[in-house]
């Protein structure tokens, strides 16, 4: 009997598949990778501290409100910071909307299943009738068309669970900077293995949304719905954020005819790990955003190191977002690390061959982003 052996198949990034196997990272380790990651990581945490604020905000107190001119100020207003607002001399939240209208266009995870539950309607049809219950005006229009309002709480929920989920994020990556100053952190795995812990830590924590109005609490999404961290908010977020993403203007044409940008969602390659950082500071660019928002909090050592750059601050967005890709190339090594589906150190081949199979299509699809780019 002749028995034909099958022939194994050749992945272009063989290499990194071996990485992770091993428990190292997708970004080589080096001190100049270590600081740098650590560095941009600190800004960003502090960036997204703001965002995260102000997006909780907006869900609970900005809700059901269609002119909401005041949003970004978290309830404290002053010329002084109208003003400051007017001159763009502030964090720019229209970035984290942005990532928002994503993480909500694209879908996935339960939270996106649930806002479309006949649960979700009927609790959001009990804010809606305390909110308006002496405006017979918006109550007609509620009749007339009954998915608008319904709408409207279901984008403010996206608010509040990007928003915790920042929450986290932001506290995990100014630990991390802290660890860094008090020299826990040297090198590149334990970056990573910092990140994978605080994911895991948090993996099960709930995400719910309530609102008050005249003192009394409705619960949007209870804590009963099963709603967490990990599977409702992260993972949908990596996805919208880090992988698909949007087309951004100028860089690729809208015309249907064109071609330009793939018919299917699922086929998107505009996010965080794929995105050409050189447009940045360009027209229609909305990552631009970020990265003028992380220039104001560069710890001095990272700063130091773009004022010495070929170009010195010339080019200082485009710098960051170069920092900000190697850096996000380790939080998706710690969120593979974390979702392997058995040990890396595992013995038994059925489950060395699942791990494979599991590396192997996270491979897949960082063919055309920048992993080769960040690793030169």
């Amino acid at each position: 009997m002749v028995t034909i052996k099958k022939k194994a198949t050749h992945n272009p990034l063989a290499e990194y598949i071996e990485r992770l196997q091993k428990g190292d990272a997708l970004l080589p380790d080096s001190p100049d990778n270590v600081l740098e990651v650590v560095g941009i990581l600190k800004s960003y945490g502090v960036v997204l501290d703001a965002y995260s604020k102000n997006l909780n905000y907006i869900a609970e107190h900005q809700f059901l409100v269609f002119f909401p001119f005041f949003k970004y100020f978290n309830g404290e207003v002053s010329f002084q910071k109208l003003l400051r607002h007017w001159w763009h001399d502030r964090i720019n939240f229209e970035y984290a909307e942005y990532c928002m209208k994503g993480m909500m266009w694209h879908g996935g995870g339960g939270l996106d299943t649930y806002l479309d539950t006949q649960e979700f309607q009927e609790r959001a049809q009990a804010v809606i009738n305390a909110k308006f219950k002496n405006n017979p005006f918006i109550q007609s229009i509620n009749q007339l068309f009954p998915d608008f309002l319904t709408e409207h709480l279901r984008v403010s929920a996206y608010y509040t669970g990007l928003g915790q989920f920042w929450r986290v994020m932001a506290d995990m990556f100014l630990n991390l900077s802290d660890r860094y100053d008090r020299g826990e952190i040297k090198s590149i795995p334990q970056v990573v293995e910092h990140i994978k812990a605080g994911l895991v830590a948090n993996a099960s924590n709930p995400i719910t949304y309530a609102v008050k109005i005249r003192g009394k609490v409705y619960e949007i999404i209870p804590k009963s719905v099963g709603l967490t961290f990990l599977a409702d908010t992260a993972i949908p977020y990596v996805e919208a954020v880090f992988f698909r993403g949007t087309p951004f203007h100028g860089t690729v044409s809208y015309n249907a005819q064109g071609y330009q940008i793939p018919p299917d969602q699922t086929r998107f390659q505009y996010g965080a790990l794929y995105a050409d950082p050189l447009p940045i500071g360009g027209a229609g660019i909305p990552p631009t955003l970020l990265m003028q928002d992380m220039r104001h909090y560069l710890p001095e050592y990272l700063h130091e190191i773009y004022r010495r750059s070929l170009r010195g601050e010339d080019d200082l967005r485009v710098q960051i977002c170069i920092s900000f890709q190697k850096s996000m190339f380790c939080v998706t090594t710690a969120t593979i690390l974390g979702l392997m589906p058995h040990p890396l150190d595992t013995k038994d081949p059925n489950e060395q061959k699942d791990n494979r199979v599991y590396l192997e299509k996270w491979m897949s699809r960082l063919q055309t982003s920048r992993l080769l780019d960040v690793n030169k």
